[in-house]
């Protein structure tokens, strides 16, 4: 399997600092990052690592359910995911991400809603991301739409 490579050019200090993250390997853009930015309300058009957590998370999560609800028996019509990564204190000190709320809407032929919720909650244990995350609390809200 490949790798994947983003790279960062940061300048200054953390409070001061700015700096650009590049997705290298697909070449598809270079965003602005900053931690005034980062940790504010409103991002102000300034990406940062937790919403690109969050891009790679609900990504990875539709096609690991897309997966679990072929398997099951259904046809899947359209997922709409959502990830909520949301960034806190550690008590440990510095910063952590205190949670992910996974929230998706289906609409899948030949399954009931327990079906979907089961492969829901399998796509969920599955996912590579939320594998490489499982130091986190990730919660998940499923339905049919």
């Amino acid at each position: 399997m490949p790798s994947r490579v983003a790279t960062t050019q940061w300048s200054g200090g953390l409070q001061d600092g700015s700096g650009q993250v590049t997705l290298t390997s697909s070449g598809t853009g270079t965003f602005d990052v900053s931690f005034p930015r980062r940790a504010a309300d409103d991002a102000e058009g300034v990406t940062s690592p937790e919403e690109l957590i969050a891009a790679s998370h609900s990504s990875c999560y539709s096609m690991a359910l897309s997966n679990e609800l072929t398997t099951a028996g259904g046809t899947v019509k359209s997922l709409v995911t959502q990830a909520d990564v949301t960034l806190g204190p550690d008590p440990a000190g510095g910063f952590r991400l205190t949670g992910i709320k996974i929230t998706v809407r289906g609409q899948v032929d030949g399954l009931d809603n327990d079906a979907f919720l089961k492969a829901a909650e399998a796509a969920k244990a599955g996912c590579p991301i939320s594998k490489a995350l499982t130091g986190t609390t990730i919660t998940l809200d499923a339905a049919l739409a």
